[in-house]
C-alpha cells in the first residue's frame, strides 16, 4: 500500500457526550468529505461507556433526575442548524423513548435497555416528564451506536477502557497517546481532546474550612460532583451549613432526604408532605441570591415559536465589534441581550395571551424594535400596553429576589421563602404564564451567539471576569438551569418537615474554634448565626488547569505544551483556569510553537471556547453542534490529505465496528 492510501488515524480522549456528537458529525459528513475505500481508524479512550461518558454513566442513584423534559433533549442536528455540513435530524429523548411503547417509530438501531426499571421508565416517559439521569444515559448509548451504524465501512472505532496520560510528538509527525494500561500507546495522526467536565482539586480558599473540619472531627465537601460525592459520615440529625441553592443542592437533597429512606406523601388538599426516615441530616441552606435557582417550565409555547435571532444575533456582534474599542459587557452589550429577551417574551405574550394585552402585535413590535432596552420610552410602551406588572419582563427584579429584604425572626424568612417558592413553582407550571418559555427560548439564544464576541478578545479583562465569568454565567443559570418544579414542592415539603432550613442570601461562613462548628451568618437575617457540624459547598468545581485531576491534562501542562487562559489589559488580570484554544478551529494552543498545535483539537467544558453544552433542546441552533460540525470537517480533511496514516491500526476483536 502506499504512502498516500495508507491508514489514516485519529486518538479521541474521551467518549462521553461531546465525543458522542463529534462521532455523529464525522458520520454526516464522511460521504462528502471521505474517499470511500480509505481506511480511518478512531481510538475512543475512556475508563467510562461510550456514550454517556462519566457524567452521565448507568451507575448512579435513580433519585438523580435532568433538569430538561425528554423532549427538550436531542444530540442532532436540525432545521435551525447553521452548519456547512448535512442536517441529519434525529429523535429526541422524549422520541426515542416512545419507541418502547409499541406506539411510536422505531429508530435502529432498534434494542430494549437490559435494566428493566430503565425499560419501564421510558416506556411510561412522556415527553414533558423530567428523565433520570440513568434514562438519559441509556439515549446516549443508543446515539453512539447509531453513530458508529451510520459510519462508511471503511471508518473502525476501537475503544480503549482505560485514560489517557500523555501526548507526544511532533507538529509535523505523529502522535503519540500513552495509556494508563492496555497492550501500548496509540501512534495517531491527529488527536481530539473531549473529556467533558472535569474534576479539580479543591481551590485553597476551601483549605482553611478543611484543615478546621480535619482538626475537630468535623465534615467538609468541597465542590464535587453529586453522583460522586461520599455522604457517608453525615449522621441523623446533624446540622449542616450547605453553601450553594443550584442543582448540585437538590441533587444532595435527594440524596440525603429520600436516599436515606425518607417518602413523600400527598394529602387529600394535594399538599405533599415529607415523612422522615429518621436518617436525615438537618440542612441549612444558603447562598448569595439565597433563593433556589427558578423551575424549569413544564408546559409549551402556545404562540409561534419566535423568530430568534433579532435584536442580538450576528449582525448586532458584528455592529459592536465594528466600534473598535473595548467593551464592557454590562454596558455595552447587555442591553442587547436583554432587549432580544424580552422579544421573545412579548412575542409569545402578545401571540398566546392577547386579552392580556391593549394593542396589537405589529404596532407593538414596531416601537419596539425602535426603543432602546432601558429608555423611558420603552418603559412607557410596555407599561401602556401590558397592563398587568405580573406580564412583564423585569430582568432585574428576577435576578436579585431578596435584595433589600431583612428579616429579624427566622421562622418569618422560613413562610417568606416558602411562600416566594410556591409562586414560582405555580408560575412555571401554568400556561397562561407561557411568555415566560419565550424568554426563556430568547436568553438560549442570546447564550449562543456570545461565542464570536468572547473570541474577539474585546471585553475588557474586568468584564470577562466580573460580567461574563461572573455575574452572566450565574443569571443564565439561575433563570435557565434551573431544577423541575415537583423538586422544588419537595423543597417545601422538607422545609415544612424541618428537615431543610433556610438562610438567606449573602451567606457568609466562619469556624468558632471553641464549639467546633462552623457557623453561617447572612444578609438576610442580620444580627443571626447558625451553627453546623459539616459543611457542604454545593457547587460543581470550577475549571482549573493548574489543578486538574486529568492525568493528560497534567502532564501537558507540566511540560509547557498547553496554555491556561489569560484575559489581560492594562487595569485587570483574568485567570479563570480554562485551557486556550484557537477561536477559529479548536486547535490546543502550545506555548512551545507559539501558536496553534496543528495535530491537537480540543473541545468542550475545559476550553475557553464556553460552549459547554454537549447536548441541547432541539431547534435552537446549539453552539456546539455548530463546533462539531465544523471540527469533523476539519479533521475528514487533513485526515484525508496524501501522507496521513503512521498511526497505530485497529485490534479488530476489541473494534466497536469493523
Amino acid at each position: 500500500m502506499s504512502a498516500e492510501r495508507s491508514t489514516a488515524v485519529l486518538v479521541v480522549v474521551g467518549a462521553g457526550p461531546r465525543a458522542t456528537g463529534l462521532l455523529e458529525r464525522i458520520a454526516a459528513n464522511a460521504p462528502e468529505l471521505w474517499e470511500g475505500d480509505r481506511e480511518l481508524v478512531i481510538h475512543l479512550v475512556d475508563p467510562h461507556p461510550p456514550g454517556p461518558g462519566r457524567i452521565w454513566r448507568r451507575e448512579q442513584s435513580p433519585l438523580l433526575r435532568m433538569n430538561s423534559m425528554a423532549e427538550d433533549v436531542t444530540l442532532f442536528t436540525d432545521e435551525s442548524s447553521t452548519i456547512d455540513g448535512p442536517v441529519r435530524p434525529g429523535p429526541s429523548l422524549a422520541e426515542w423513548a416512545a419507541q418502547f411503547t409499541g406506539r411510536g417509530e422505531r429508530f435502529a438501531p432498534y434494542a430494549e435497555p437490559a435494566d428493566p426499571e430503565v425499560l419501564a421508565e421510558l416506556r411510561a416517559l412522556g415527553g414533558t416528564d423530567f428523565p433520570t439521569r440513568r434514562a438519559q444515559s441509556a439515549y446516549l448509548d443508543w446515539v453512539f451506536r447509531r453513530a458508529l451504524a451510520e459510519l462508511p465501512p471503511s471508518v473502525t472505532v476501537e475503544w480503549h477502557r482505560t485514560t489517557a496520560t500523555a501526548v507526544t510528538g511532533p507538529p509535523d509527525g505523529p502522535q503519540r497517546v500513552r495509556l494508563a494500561d492496555g497492550p501500548g500507546p496509540l501512534d495517531a495522526d491527529l488527536v481530539v481532546l473531549a473529556q467533558g467536565h472535569l474534576g479539580s482539586a479543591p481551590d485553597p480558599s476551601h483549605r482553611g474550612h478543611a484543615d478546621f473540619a480535619r482538626r475537630h472531627g468535623r465534615f467538609h465537601l468541597p465542590p464535587e460532583f453529586s453522583a460522586d460525592a461520599d455522604l457517608s459520615a453525615l449522621r441523623p440529625g446533624e446540622h449542616v451549613l450547605v453553601r450553594g441553592f443550584g442543582l448540585a443542592f437538590i441533587d444532595l437533597m435527594a440524596l440525603l432526604t429520600e436516599g436515606r429512606g425518607g417518602t413523600y406523601r400527598t394529602g387529600p388538599d394535594g399538599t405533599l408532605d415529607y415523612l422522615p426516615s429518621g436518617r436525615e441530616p438537618v440542612l441549612h441552606i444558603g447562598s448569595r441570591r439565597g433563593v433556589p435557582y427558578h423551575a424549569k417550565t413544564r408546559y409549551r409555547l402556545r404562540g409561534p415559536r419566535p423568530p430568534l435571532p433579532r435584536h442580538f444575533g450576528p449582525a448586532a456582534v458584528d455592529a459592536l465589534l465594528a466600534e473598535g474599542r473595548p467593551l464592557d459587557l454590562r454596558r455595552d452589550v447587555w442591553p442587547s441581550m436583554a432587549k432580544e429577551i424580552g422579544f421573545g417574551h412579548y412575542h409569545e405574550l402578545f401571540h398566546a395571551h392577547p386579552g392580556r394585552t391593549t394593542m396589537p402585535w405589529a404596532g407593538f413590535l414596531a416601537a419596539y424594535d425602535r426603543l432602546e432596552w432601558y429608555s423611558d420610552g420603552m418603559h412607557a410602551l410596555v407599561g401602556a400596553a401590558v397592563p398587568d406588572p405580573a406580564d412583564r419582563l423585569d430582568l432585574e427584579a428576577l435576578d436579585r429576589p431578596l435584595e433589600g429584604l431583612s428579616f429579624t425572626s427566622p421562622e418569618e424568612f422560613q413562610e417568606h421563602l416558602r411562600s416566594y417558592v410556591a409562586r414560582d413553582v405555580a408560575r412555571r407550571e401554568d400556561p397562561q404564564f407561557s411568555a415566560d418559555l419565550g424568554a426563556f427560548l430568547a436568553l438560549l439564544s442570546v447564550y449562543g451567539r456570545l461565542s464570536p464576541l468572547v473570541a474577539s478578545g474585546r471585553l475588557t479583562a474586568r468584564s470577562v471576569a466580573d460580567d461574563l465569568d461572573g455575574w452572566w454565567n450565574g443569571y443564565f443559570s439561575f433563570l435557565a438551569s434551573g431544577p423541575p418544579g415537583f423538586r422544588l414542592r419537595q423543597l417545601l415539603a422538607l422545609s415544612r418537615a424541618g428537615i431543610v432550613r433556610f438562610l438567606g442570601a449573602g451567606i457568609r461562613i466562619d469556624t468558632d474554634e471553641t464549639t467546633g462548628t462552623f457557623v453561617a451568618r447572612s444578609r438576610t437575617l442580620p444580627g443571626r448565626s447558625f451553627h453546623g457540624a459539616a459543611l457542604i459547598e454545593a457547587y460543581l468545581p470550577g475549571p482549573s488547569l493548574a489543578r486538574t485531576e486529568d492525568p493528560l491534562l497534567r502532564a501537558l501542562l507540566r511540560e509547557g505544551a498547553v496554555a491556561e487562559e489569560v484575559v489581560a489589559d492594562a487595569t485587570h488580570t483574568h485567570r479563570p483556569g480554562l485551557l486556550t484554544v484557537s477561536p477559529t478551529d479548536a486547535h490546543l494552543v502550545d506555548p512551545t510553537l507559539g501558536g496553534p498545535h496543528p495535530r491537537r483539537i480540543a473541545l468542550g467544558a475545559p476550553t475557553n471556547t464556553r460552549a459547554v453544552g454537549a447536548f441541547a433542546r432541539p431547534r435552537t441552533d446549539a453552539p456546539a453542534f455548530r463546533e462539531n460540525d465544523a471540527v469533523a470537517r476539519a479533521l475528514l480533511r487533513t485526515l484525508g490529505a496524501p501522507g496521513a496514516g503512521s498511526g497505530t491500526p485497529p485490534v479488530a476483536t476489541r473494534a466497536l465496528k469493523v
